[in-house]
């Protein structure tokens, strides 16, 4: 067995499963099993070796990969999206692909709820007008008031539920817009609708349908609006972004998905108004030892021979 195990004895028949992308071994090796042996720092001959194959979202697993691989019968790949993995090349081999839904969507919803208060109370601009000792010379921020707002939650899947009751909790009104679910507990209104009368948008939906607040629908919203984006960055462009920014129709707006990442610029970098987040709201601790754990119990369920929980592929 090559150094990047380091555990495993001369002779040993351990079955290998490899981490793709920064995964800690203290984290699911104890889900593993006790004849599977993660390799956190894969060599080629670990990667020819390797049954399984954890999976972080910045990784892309193509058929190039998959070639390097002949021995793979699953990917754990952490988050939903899939996006970056050759499931038709998978699918030749008869690898089974499965996500971990759910792990991380608490922390999303904390990370878009943060920045949704952030912008409404002005955090940001209140600690510039401290730190950069205006006050005493200049009138301060004014914060704002997040009870009373309407929150319009796109897409109410788990984190949009999450996220809605977190709004509640702060004695704002709740409006959904996802024409795939009943949303027994709030108004489930069209897109149009929902951008009319909000004045908290936060986007939870997957991308790749095109954009769905293009700058001719963003014109129909209350002035002043505030705009959260921790889904796809697709929902919504940079372009548009700014010319509403430009015309006040956004009052603040929180990213933290991006067209290209990581980014080492940004045209919105330094704006008033604007956070910039590094596509970390669904990496908190407790997220990240919850979506190892997931992926790792995923391995498991396929070398003992069942279809994991949550998988993309297979019969």
């Amino acid at each position: 067995m090559s150094a990047g195990t380091g555990v495993t004895t001369p002779g040993s028949a351990a079955r290998i499963v490899v981490g793709l992308g920064p995964v800690d071994a203290a984290l699911v090796q104890p889900h593993l099993g006790p004849d599977v042996v993660f390799v956190e720092h894969p060599t080629a001959s670990d990667l020819a070796a390797a049954e399984g194959a954890i999976v972080r979202a910045a990784v892309a697993v193509d058929r190039d990969v998959l070639g390097r691989m002949p021995a793979l019968r699953v990917i754990a790949r952490t988050g939903v999206g899939v996006e970056r993995v050759d499931l038709e090349a998978a699918q030749e081999r008869g690898i089974l692909v499965a996500t971990t839904p759910g792990s991380n969507s608490r922390a999303v919803a904390e990370g878009a709820f943060a920045m949704i208060a952030a912008l409404v109370k002005r955090v940001p601009e209140s600690n510039a007008f401290v730190s950069d000792g205006e006050w005493g010379s200049a009138a301060p921020p004014t914060p704002g008031d997040l009870g009373g707002l309407t929150l319009a939650v796109l897409g109410y899947g788990r984190i949009g539920r999450i996220l809605a009751g977190f709004g509640r909790a702060f004695g704002m009104r709740i409006l959904v817009h996802d024409p795939f679910v009943a949303a027994e507990d709030a108004e489930n209104v069209s897109l149009v609708e929902a951008v009319a009368r909000a004045d908290v948008i936060s986007l939870h939906l997957p991308g790749g349908g095109g954009e769905l607040l293009p700058i001719e629908l963003l014109k129909t919203a209350r002035p002043g609006l505030v705009l959260v984006n921790c889904a796809r960055a697709d929902l919504v462009t940079t372009t548009t972004i700014e010319r509403a920014l430009d015309a006040g129709i956004l009052g603040g707006v929180g990213l933290d998905v991006f067209d290209e990442e990581p980014i080492t610029s940004h045209p919105l970098a330094g704006r008033p108004h604007v956070l910039l987040s590094p596509h970390t709201s669904g990496l908190s601790a407790g997220a990240t030892r919850e979506t190892f754990r997931m992926a790792a119990v995923a391995i498991a369920e396929a070398f003992g021979g069942r279809y994991p929980t949550f998988t993309r592929n297979g019969d």
